[in-house]
């Protein structure tokens, strides 16, 4: 019997027997988690037992911490909280991590050790990170440890955000499995977000995918590389925030209220204000539970670009165990602190729109790092950007069939929509809407019925 076994028998089943004590609105907690954990295992049956033991570990840990006093004990709250850290990193390390190490060290020291073939678990830096958060939380006083397990495991698996964030921390909703109200008007203003993340995903990502694929996978010419960046660009965002809409929106539907995890990132005028507007979860993650208490910026520049350069390091390795996601990290790192150096306050004095233009354009070429996982293609790839190679026609005529999609996802990427959508609701005019949810929720049926290409990029982290 494996260790995963012994956590079932020792620790859940006792769990649920005990639910029989408890009260009404726990039975919502444990019918939650128990479809949480059903959804995981229709695609993930083998590792459903390790998520029960990610649960475990930090569920204990939770406890231990509190057990030791303050003022007393804080040793023993301390040993606590790094034994739960280190078994969540070994964890995380052994599944995303033990192959790429492997490989790292056969070709440093020519040695021929066997490389493990792992099979990644989906979602697993996103709920390894939540449980993590909530452990921390627990050390500093900010949260109290949960005693009901199964509430706790309803956190862990909760299943709109379970396989690709946001990334959602115990104290922000801690007060919501305690007790929270489902009423029609929140259940129809989720149905309304989901609707709008499934379009997003399904009617524009997907057809950028298809189209930054074609482009960015032929060794063609320029202009195939620069119009596969700019799709890539869009794919990456409407497969991100479209996924983060229909976790809020099926978050909203069950009387959840989840922080919001973009923001209109693509009309930043700086990197620094990117980062706060692109995968928000994440990036205030990596800032309050490692740059700040690295020192953040409290003990001089030079630890502080020291300090930048760790967390965007770690940044790149959270997306993958890949030497491209370690370079993408470094380069948002170097430009974050060249913006700090001179570079923000250069900007500054540009036009807005040239502001704008330029982040953008020093975004997708971020991009192109984070797809090419070999370093080999990604330098080809550069010189196809910058040394003019001319196309074949094929190749222009597929670009332009998928010019009037690309140019509806270019604007649905800003904020006029937005804008639109809220005149209307302020002036009452609900039909205009109602329509459009419609069309865009059979549009986005029939294009999940009759096609294949349905990629998660995401998911893979």
């Amino acid at each position: 019997m494996v260790f995963s076994d012994l956590i079932f028998l020792f620790f859940f089943l006792p769990a649920v027997i005990l639910v029989t004590k408890l009260s009404p609105k726990s039975w919502r907690n444990t019918e939650l988690l128990l479809f949480s954990l059903m959804f995981y295992a229709w695609g993930e049956p083998v590792y459903i037992f390790l998520m029960l033991e990610v649960i475990a570990i930090n569920y204990m840990a939770g406890l231990m911490v509190s057990y030791f006093p303050q003022e007393s004990r804080p040793a023993g709250r301390k040993l606590a909280l790094t034994l739960a850290i280190a078994a969540d990193l070994a964890i995380l390390g052994y599944f995303k991590y033990a192959g790429f190490f492997t490989e790292s060290l056969n070709s440093l020291t020519g040695k021929h050790i066997p490389v493990p073939e792992i099979v990644l678990p989906i979602g697993i830096s996103f709920y390894i990170f939540q449980s993590m958060s909530y452990v921390i939380d627990v050390y500093r006083n900010q949260v109290k440890p949960q005693r009901n397990p199964l509430t706790f495991g309803t956190y862990v698996a909760l299943f709109p955000q379970l396989i690709a964030g946001p990334i959602v921390r115990y104290r922000d909703i801690a007060d919501q499995l305690r007790e929270r109200t489902e009423t029609r008007a929140q259940f129809a203003q989720g149905v309304v977000r989901f609707i709008y993340g499934l379009a997003k995903k399904v009617l524009l990502a997907n057809q950028m995918g298809i189209l930054a694929d074609r482009m960015l996978q032929t060794e063609t010419g320029t202009v195939s590389a620069w119009v596969g960046m700019a799709a890539y660009t869009l794919q990456i965002y409407f497969d991100f925030s479209g996924y983060s809409d229909m976790a809020i929106g099926l978050g909203r539907m069950l009387g959840f209220r989840f922080k919001e995890n973009f923001a209109h990132p693509y009309v930043s005028r700086s990197i620094t204000e990117f980062w706060k507007r692109w995968h928000i979860s994440l990036s205030s993650w990596f800032r309050e539970y490692v740059y700040i208490p690295l020192g953040g910026n409290r003990k001089g520049r030079a630890r502080q670009y020291l300090n930048l350069l760790i967390v965007w390091m770690l940044t790149g390795l959270w997306h993958g165990a890949s030497v491209n996601f370690i370079l993408w990290g470094l380069y948002y790192a170097v430009l974050l602190i060249l913006e700090k150096l001179f570079l923000g306050k250069l900007t500054a004095r540009l036009p807005v729109w040239l502001q704008r233009f330029l982040t953008l354009l020093i975004v997708a070429f971020g991009w192109g790092i984070f797809y090419y996982t070999d370093v080999g293609l990604w330098k080809m790839f550069i010189g196809r950007l910058f040394v003019f190679r001319a196309d074949p026609a094929e190749t222009l005529r597929f670009a332009a069939a998928y010019l009037p999609t690309f140019l509806i996802a270019c604007a649905a990427a800003g904020r006029m929509p937005k804008k639109a959508l809220v005149m209307l609701r302020e002036k009452g005019m609900y039909l205009p809407e109602l329509l459009l949810l419609a069309v865009l929720f059979l549009l986005s049926t029939s294009a999940l019925v009759s096609q294949s290409y349905n990629p998660f990029i995401y998911f893979r982290f």
